[in-house]
């Protein structure tokens, strides 16, 4: 007897499956919504990263001594601190403003120069610029002035006080700039004539220092120094 073979046909309903959604196409403006959504993450990042970095390197108490001279600096600066009137002095303008002002033009620093004692120059540094107290004044001989300014500043800052405002850019600095400071309405042109990297100062025969942290939280120092020139 020939064998049989029986082939069985399954055919399952649509009825007994559920219905397959298909999705809607994602329209032009939930894709432009999406790129501009990141674009303004990344640009916020950008733009605080610099404070979030130095908040989590370390406290602002640590930054902030970084500021102080040390023994050996301020014994310096005042054995040659006696002062006196300049012979070449900038001619007075009315039309200047009467705070005092740093510019530095290479680097879009545009800012006030702030004035503390050393009991209350932190809060100097948090507005800004701070001229070092007790030593020189751009109208007088004797000491040179000093500048001093946070690089990576506080959370509050934007990005763009940032950069009018402290010595963020400092490193970019380079010999040969000009340096002006408004001083009670006569404008002092300083020429950078060295840069340098290091605990302290290093030429206390400058017309003009200006200084900042190098690192986050290291002791280096970046210095700049600067002779005064006629305009």
């Amino acid at each position: 007897m020939p064998e049989v073979v029986l082939y069985h046909k399954y055919v399952s309903s649509k009825k007994d499956s559920p219905p397959v959604k298909s999705k809607p196409p994602k329209s032009g403006f939930y894709n432009v919504a999406w790129f501009f959504t990141v674009a303004g993450i990344i640009l916020i990042l950008i733009s605080y990263s610099p404070s979030i970095w130095f908040w989590i390197q370390t406290e602002v108490g640590s930054q902030t001594a970084n500021f102080q001279l040390s023994q050996s600096e301020i014994k310096i600066l005042n054995v040659i601190g006696e002062t006196g009137q300049r012979k070449y002095m900038p001619p007075f303008d009315s039309k200047l403003p009467i705070i005092n002002h740093l510019t530095i033009t290479s680097i879009g620093v545009d800012t006030p120069v702030q004035e503390a004692t050393y009991d209350n120059y932190e809060e100097a540094l948090r507005r800004g610029v701070w001229r070092v107290s007790d030593f020189g004044v751009p109208n007088e001989t004797g000491s040179p002035v000093i500048l001093a300014a946070h690089r990576f500043g506080y959370l509050a800052w934007t990005n763009s006080f940032r950069h009018k405002n402290s010595f963020y850019n400092l490193p970019k600095v380079k010999t040969g700039d000009t340096i002006q400071i408004t001083w009670r309405q006569r404008k002092y042109t300083y020429e950078v004539y060295k840069v340098d990297k290091a605990r302290e100062i290093t030429d206390y025969t400058a017309d003009l220092i200006l200084y900042t942290c190098e690192t986050l939280s290291g002791p280096e120092r970046i210095f700049l120094y600067a002779r005064m020139i006629q305009i």
